[in-house]
Protein backbone atom coordinates (compact mmCIF):
# COMPACT_ATOMS: atom_id res chain seq x y z
CA UNK A 1 0.00 0.00 0.00
CA UNK A 2 1.67 3.66 -0.77
CA UNK A 3 2.04 5.91 1.68
CA UNK A 4 -0.79 8.21 0.38
CA UNK A 5 -3.35 5.62 0.73
CA UNK A 6 -1.83 5.16 4.44
CA UNK A 7 -2.05 9.09 5.03
CA UNK A 8 -5.62 8.94 4.43
CA UNK A 9 -5.86 6.51 6.87
CA UNK A 10 -3.86 8.46 9.14
CA UNK A 11 -6.18 10.98 8.37
CA UNK A 12 -9.41 9.22 10.21
CA UNK A 13 -7.29 8.11 13.32
CA UNK A 14 -9.60 10.35 16.34
CA UNK A 15 -7.57 10.66 19.11
CA UNK A 16 -7.92 13.32 21.86
CA UNK A 17 -5.80 14.79 25.08
CA UNK A 18 -6.21 13.52 28.36
CA UNK A 19 -7.39 16.73 30.50
CA UNK A 20 -4.75 15.19 33.37
CA UNK A 21 -2.56 14.73 31.22
CA UNK A 22 -2.69 11.10 31.37
CA UNK A 23 -2.85 8.23 27.87
CA UNK A 24 -5.05 9.68 24.90
CA UNK A 25 -8.31 9.32 24.69
CA UNK A 26 -9.24 7.09 21.59
CA UNK A 27 -12.45 8.08 19.51
CA UNK A 28 -11.62 5.78 16.60
CA UNK A 29 -8.86 3.74 14.68
CA UNK A 30 -9.19 2.15 11.51
CA UNK A 31 -8.82 -1.35 11.12
CA UNK A 32 -6.63 -1.34 8.89
CA UNK A 33 -4.09 -0.53 11.98
CA UNK A 34 -3.00 -2.07 14.65
CA UNK A 35 -2.19 -0.25 17.99
CA UNK A 36 1.18 -0.57 19.19
CA UNK A 37 1.62 1.86 21.68
CA UNK A 38 -0.43 4.72 23.88
CA UNK A 39 0.85 7.65 25.26
CA UNK A 40 0.41 11.34 26.44
CA UNK A 41 0.56 13.69 23.39
CA UNK A 42 0.12 10.78 20.55
CA UNK A 43 -0.60 6.94 19.75
CA UNK A 44 1.80 4.29 18.01
CA UNK A 45 -0.39 2.47 14.93
CA UNK A 46 1.13 0.25 12.42
CA UNK A 47 -0.09 -0.79 9.05
CA UNK A 48 0.33 -4.36 7.79
CA UNK A 49 1.69 -3.08 4.37
CA UNK A 50 4.87 -1.99 6.67
CA UNK A 51 5.86 -4.46 8.80
CA UNK A 52 9.16 -2.94 9.89
CA UNK A 53 7.55 0.89 10.80
CA UNK A 54 5.30 2.36 12.60
CA UNK A 55 3.54 5.69 12.70
CA UNK A 56 3.05 7.72 15.37
CA UNK A 57 0.24 9.73 15.09
CA UNK A 58 -0.14 13.16 17.46
CA UNK A 59 -3.14 14.34 18.87
CA UNK A 60 -3.95 18.11 17.65
CA UNK A 61 -3.25 20.14 20.43
CA UNK A 62 0.42 18.20 20.46
CA UNK A 63 0.88 18.53 16.48
CA UNK A 64 3.82 21.51 17.09
CA UNK A 65 6.03 18.68 18.39
CA UNK A 66 6.50 16.82 15.14
CA UNK A 67 9.39 19.36 14.07
CA UNK A 68 11.27 18.99 17.19
CA UNK A 69 10.94 15.18 17.13
CA UNK A 70 11.73 14.91 14.06
CA UNK A 71 15.08 17.16 14.11
CA UNK A 72 16.43 14.86 17.76
CA UNK A 73 16.30 11.53 15.74
CA UNK A 74 18.05 13.47 12.54
CA UNK A 75 20.29 14.15 15.35
CA UNK A 76 20.43 10.58 17.14
CA UNK A 77 21.13 8.70 13.63
CA UNK A 78 23.05 6.47 13.17
CA UNK A 79 22.83 4.84 17.04
CA UNK A 80 21.82 1.38 18.06
CA UNK A 81 19.95 2.72 21.23
CA UNK A 82 17.40 4.85 19.31
CA UNK A 83 14.81 4.41 16.89
CA UNK A 84 14.90 5.52 13.31
CA UNK A 85 13.04 8.34 11.61
CA UNK A 86 11.91 8.03 8.42
CA UNK A 87 9.95 10.83 7.73
CA UNK A 88 7.00 12.94 8.86
CA UNK A 89 3.59 14.22 7.85
CA UNK A 90 1.68 16.94 8.90
CA UNK A 91 0.11 14.90 12.08
CA UNK A 92 2.88 12.00 12.10
CA UNK A 93 6.30 10.67 12.40
CA UNK A 94 7.33 7.03 10.55
CA UNK A 95 9.22 5.83 12.87
CA UNK A 96 11.20 2.46 12.63
CA UNK A 97 9.14 -0.31 14.68
CA UNK A 98 10.80 -1.36 17.77
CA UNK A 99 10.06 -4.75 19.07
CA UNK A 100 10.57 -5.77 23.12
CA UNK A 101 8.74 -4.94 26.08
CA UNK A 102 9.23 -2.04 28.04
CA UNK A 103 10.89 -2.32 31.49
CA UNK A 104 7.36 -1.29 32.41
CA UNK A 105 6.49 -4.92 30.99
CA UNK A 106 8.79 -6.33 32.48
CA UNK A 107 7.95 -5.76 35.82
CA UNK A 108 4.19 -6.46 34.92
CA UNK A 109 5.48 -9.99 33.85
CA UNK A 110 8.38 -10.71 36.16
CA UNK A 111 10.85 -9.93 33.57
CA UNK A 112 14.49 -9.70 34.80
CA UNK A 113 15.78 -6.34 33.59
CA UNK A 114 19.70 -7.22 33.75
CA UNK A 115 21.50 -4.16 35.00
CA UNK A 116 23.47 -3.95 31.44
CA UNK A 117 20.04 -2.36 30.28
CA UNK A 118 20.74 0.40 32.76
CA UNK A 119 24.31 0.85 31.69
CA UNK A 120 23.15 1.07 27.74
CA UNK A 121 20.85 3.57 28.90
CA UNK A 122 23.36 5.24 30.43
CA UNK A 123 25.54 5.14 27.13
CA UNK A 124 22.96 6.46 25.23
CA UNK A 125 21.77 9.38 27.24
CA UNK A 126 25.90 10.44 27.23
CA UNK A 127 25.35 9.56 23.21
CA UNK A 128 22.55 12.28 22.91
CA UNK A 129 24.76 14.77 24.79
CA UNK A 130 27.64 14.74 22.67
CA UNK A 131 24.86 15.77 19.83
CA UNK A 132 24.12 18.77 21.23
CA UNK A 133 20.68 17.25 23.19
CA UNK A 134 19.60 17.09 26.72
CA UNK A 135 17.88 13.38 27.16
CA UNK A 136 15.13 13.34 29.66
CA UNK A 137 11.66 12.05 30.22
CA UNK A 138 13.37 8.66 30.28
CA UNK A 139 11.12 6.41 32.09
CA UNK A 140 9.84 3.07 32.75
CA UNK A 141 7.29 2.98 29.70
CA UNK A 142 10.25 4.81 27.46
CA UNK A 143 12.94 2.01 26.97
CA UNK A 144 12.34 -1.57 25.53
CA UNK A 145 14.13 -4.70 26.29
CA UNK A 146 14.87 -5.95 22.83
CA UNK A 147 16.83 -9.12 22.36
CA UNK A 148 18.75 -8.57 25.40
CA UNK A 149 19.70 -4.73 24.92
CA UNK A 150 18.07 -1.66 25.61
CA UNK A 151 16.04 0.41 23.12
CA UNK A 152 14.87 4.06 23.68
CA UNK A 153 11.74 5.55 22.84
CA UNK A 154 9.69 8.94 22.73
CA UNK A 155 12.73 11.42 22.46
CA UNK A 156 10.24 14.76 22.29
CA UNK A 157 11.67 16.50 24.65
CA UNK A 158 15.36 15.98 24.13
CA UNK A 159 15.05 19.99 23.01
CA UNK A 160 13.80 20.86 26.22
CA UNK A 161 16.20 22.42 29.07
CA UNK A 162 16.49 20.88 32.90
CA UNK A 163 16.74 17.61 34.36
CA UNK A 164 13.68 15.72 35.39
CA UNK A 165 15.68 13.41 37.30
CA UNK A 166 13.31 10.79 36.51
CA UNK A 167 15.64 8.25 34.88
CA UNK A 168 18.09 8.85 38.08
CA UNK A 169 15.81 8.43 40.20
CA UNK A 170 15.16 5.26 38.59
CA UNK A 171 18.35 4.30 38.50
CA UNK A 172 18.79 4.73 42.11
CA UNK A 173 15.32 2.97 42.98
CA UNK A 174 17.02 -0.09 40.58
CA UNK A 175 20.08 -0.21 43.10
CA UNK A 176 18.47 0.12 46.25
CA UNK A 177 15.29 -1.70 45.53
CA UNK A 178 15.06 -4.25 42.58
CA UNK A 179 16.75 -7.55 44.08
CA UNK A 180 13.94 -7.45 45.92
CA UNK A 181 11.05 -7.42 43.49
CA UNK A 182 13.41 -9.38 40.77
CA UNK A 183 11.75 -11.88 38.62
CA UNK A 184 8.66 -11.09 40.17
CA UNK A 185 5.47 -10.19 38.87
CA UNK A 186 4.30 -6.83 39.99
CA UNK A 187 0.44 -5.68 39.50
CA UNK A 188 -0.12 -2.20 37.10
CA UNK A 189 -2.23 -1.09 39.88
CA UNK A 190 0.65 -0.84 42.43
CA UNK A 191 3.12 0.52 40.03
CA UNK A 192 0.51 3.23 39.35
CA UNK A 193 -0.11 3.55 42.89
CA UNK A 194 3.58 4.32 43.51
CA UNK A 195 3.85 6.41 40.86
CA UNK A 196 1.51 8.61 41.88
CA UNK A 197 3.14 8.82 45.48
CA UNK A 198 6.29 9.88 43.74
CA UNK A 199 4.72 12.24 41.95
CA UNK A 200 3.14 13.97 44.62
CA UNK A 201 6.32 13.50 46.86
CA UNK A 202 8.46 15.13 44.55
CA UNK A 203 10.22 18.38 45.52
CA UNK A 204 13.48 19.76 46.23
CA UNK A 205 14.44 17.85 49.24
CA UNK A 206 13.06 14.44 47.62
CA UNK A 207 15.04 11.22 49.01
CA UNK A 208 15.02 8.29 47.23
CA UNK A 209 16.23 5.92 49.76
CA UNK A 210 13.11 7.63 52.01
CA UNK A 211 10.85 7.48 49.56
CA UNK A 212 12.02 3.64 49.04
CA UNK A 213 11.45 2.90 52.70
CA UNK A 214 7.93 4.80 52.80
CA UNK A 215 6.73 2.58 50.16
CA UNK A 216 8.18 -0.62 51.52
CA UNK A 217 6.48 0.10 54.60
CA UNK A 218 3.01 0.82 53.18
CA UNK A 219 2.98 -2.22 50.96
CA UNK A 220 4.20 -4.19 53.78
CA UNK A 221 1.42 -2.89 55.68
CA UNK A 222 -0.92 -3.29 52.48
Amino acid sequence: MNIDTIEDLIGKVKIAPHPDNQSVIIHSIPDDFTLIGIGTDAVVVQHESQPTRVFKVYTENRIYKIENEYKVYQRLQPSPFFAQAFFRGDDYLCLSYEQGPTLYECLERGIIIPKQIVLEVEQARHYARTQGLNPRDIHLKNVLLQNGHAKVIDVSEYLMPGDDLRWSHLVQGYELFYDLIKGRKIPSWMMEWVKKAYYHQLDENFSVLEFVKRMQQMITFK
